[in-house]
Order: structure tokens, then C-alpha cells, then sequence
């Protein structure tokens, strides 16, 4: 089984020229206005970079955002743009690909936008596999509102709307995800450049819903929600890189692993009988979700934090699904009539 992957439309005279993109195609005129040392920065940079990659013209690119900081993104990108209502930027992704399945669809959320008010498209648009891209900024706050718990905020998390500490359980957005059956999924960093570029442009290519969480630093109102094991002199032993097909092992000196006990993971150290061979094997293709829910579930400082794919699986998408019942009806009954199907049934006359 392989991984279903987005190719570029062909090529036509008319954008034979324009295709030849670089990362100064994609940065529009617009100031780029949020908090100096805001982690969106990274993630805005690292998206431009990638866009050329893909082979798609400018004007077949459609990046759609709610309400939070990450709105703003769609305003930073030389491309075709919503910024729309709280929540609900997935729903006019749905019904731009169903009407236009040759343009590519990105989605930017946070974590307040996508798993409060937006929580019910997020989980539709998954398991409905719209082909588009997802990416939720997690900075486990809402920052355009100045500072109040979020969705993924931590339990006890004193905030200004939570002043005695949160008492609800956070969301695991990856978890929630692959409940939805979203068929890829991912999480990366926004101060890990690089890696968050090779995730980015692994969520771009998917065909299918993609699902990336991107783990953000709000500098002014939550400042250092992840550094505790994303800064780079504790990363290489609190974080776990996902490779596929290989087993899961980190550590500075990539002596430490994870297996299976039972139905629940372990960290283990190698060595005194311990064994690559005895570590948990990454499988983001198994077509069962078992192994990235579990992977979905690990969180320091109880285990290193998995970043990387989770589950890249090929699924039918929801516009070709939508275009395989239309050629269905036609061929049965005939291109249709509007004015006759308007005109049909119990229909009256009001004089």
C-alpha cells in the first residue's frame, strides 16, 4: 500500500511560464502584523517556502482561515484567500472542493477556533476525507482575546478566564483526529524549521484530509508552552522523530526506545537484553489507527512527545465521491432539467 499523493494540475500554455514559482511569489503585499517573536513567523515562512514545490500556479491555490492570530495568514500569502467566520473554515473548504476539485485547499485554525466553536466541522470535514490540508496552531491559549483557557489549555492552567485554575480535561487534537478518521495526520514545531517544512509539504502532497498540529509559542500570553521538552538542549531526549518503518528509538545518544507492555507503551532503556528488536516499529500506513492512537496519547514528561507522521492512508476523498454519484445519475436518468425538476411533485399555483 502506498500513500496517496496530490500531483499539480498539467500543464497548459497559458501557465507553462507561471509555474516556475519561488518563495517570493508566494509573500503578498501585505505588513505582516502579530506579536514580535509569535511563533506564526516560522509557520508563515515555512509554508512559502514549500509552495513552489508543488507545482501549482498561484491562482489554483486557496488558503482558507477562521478567527484567532492565525487568521491573519491567508492576508500573507500571494494567493487566493478567506478569512472567514469562528470555526467554520472548514465548511467553505468542503464546498469549494466539491465545486472546484482542481484547486488546492489549505485551512489554517488554532486550537481555540478548530476544537471549540469549529470543534463539529473539524470532525465532519475528516471523516468526510475533503481533500484539503488542515493546519491548527496549538499555542494551548487564546491569544487574540488576550489570554484566556483554551481547548487544549492544561488542567489547572490559571489564565484570565480560568483565575482559580482550569478545571476542564484539555482536548488531544490528534486523538481527536484519528477518532474522525482523518487520513493523514501529523504534528511538528514551529522553532523545528525544518522538520516543520518536511511535514508541511508531506500534509500539502496527501490526498485526503490532512490533519497537522503545530505546536506554537504565544510569547506574550503563554510564553514557553512546550519549551519544556521542545528547546533545543532537551529536545533529542523529550522528543520521539517518527520514521516509518523504523523502530522508535531517542535519547541524545538514541539509546533509549519505546515497546509495548501489554496494550500500553514503555520507555525502555537499550541495552542489559533490551534490543532494537524488542522496540515498537512505526507503521503510518496500517490502515487500523491502533498504533497512532497510542502514539497520539504519549505526552511528556511521561513519555517523549511523538512529532512527525502519525497516519498517511489512502481513502476515496469526499469530491470524488461527490463526482462518482453524478455520473452515476446521469447515466441512469439523463443530464435533468432544472426547470422540469423545479416544476415537478405537488407543486401549486399562488394567484
Amino acid at each position: 500500500m502506498t500513500e496517496p499523493t496530490r500531483s499539480a494540475p498539467p500543464l497548459s500554455p497559458e501557465n507553462e511560464a507561471v509555474i516556475q514559482l519561488t518563495r517570493k511569489d508566494f509573500v503578498s503585499d501585505q505588513e505582516v502584523r502579530w506579536c514580535p517573536g509569535c511563533g506564526d513567523y516560522s509557520i508563515l515562512a515555512q509554508t512559502q517556502k514549500i509552495m513552489p514545490d508543488f507545482g501549482y500556479p498561484k491562482e489554483k491555490i486557496v488558503f482558507i482561515s477562521g478567527i484567532g492570530c492565525s487568521g491573519r495568514l491567508p492576508y500573507y500569502m500571494n494567493t487566493y484567500g478567506f478569512h472567514s467566520i469562528h470555526g467554520r473554515a472548514p465548511t467553505l473548504a468542503t464546498g469549494l472542493k466539491a465545486a472546484r476539485p482542481d484547486l488546492m485547499v489549505w485551512v489554517i485554525t488554532g486550537d481555540g477556533d478548530a476544537l471549540s466553536i469549529g470543534g463539529n466541522h473539524v470532525l465532519h470535514s475528516m471523516r468526510r476525507n475533503v481533500d484539503f490540508t488542515m493546519v491548527m496552531f496549538n499555542n494551548r491559549i487564546y491569544g487574540l482575546t488576550k489570554g484566556q483557557a483554551s481547548p487544549t489549555s492544561e488542567f489547572g492552567k490559571r489564565t484570565k478566564s480560568t483565575p482559580l485554575g482550569s478545571i476542564d480535561t484539555p482536548i488531544m487534537p490528534l486523538t481527536v483526529a484519528l477518532a474522525a478518521e482523518a487520513s493523514f495526520v501529523a504534528r511538528s514545531v514551529d522553532t523545528h524549521t525544518e522538520h516543520l517544512q518536511k511535514t508541511l509539504e508531506r500534509a500539502g502532497r496527501h490526498t485526503g484530509s490532512s490533519f497537522v498540529e503545530v505546536l506554537q509559542n504565544c510569547n506574550i500570553f503563554n510564553d514557553g508552552a512546550w519549551r519544556d521538552f521542545t528547546d533545543r538542549e532537551v529536545r533529542d531526549d523529550r522528543m520521539l522523530v517518527l520514521e516509518h518503518g523504523q523502530p522508535m528509538i531517542f535519547g541524545k545518544d538514541r539509546d533509549r526506545g519505546i515497546r509495548l507492555r501489554g496494550l500500553h507503551p514503555e520507555v525502555v532503556q537499550l541495552g542489559n537484553g533490551v534490543t532494537e528488536d524488542d522496540l515498537l516499529v512505526h507503521d503510518e500506513q496500517a490502515l487500523e489507527p491502533y498504533l497512532a492512537l497510542i502514539l497520539s496519547r504519549m505526552f511528556w514528561p511521561d513519555f517523549p512527545v511523538p512529532v512527525g507522521v502519525l497516519r498517511a492512508v489512502p481513502r476515496p476523498t469526499h469530491d470524488q465521491l461527490i463526482a462518482d454519484q453524478i455520473r452515476t445519475a446521469v447515466a441512469s436518468g439523463g443530464e435533468g432539467d432544472l426547470e422540469r425538476a423545479l416544476n415537478s411533485g405537488e407543486t401549486w399555483t399562488v394567484d
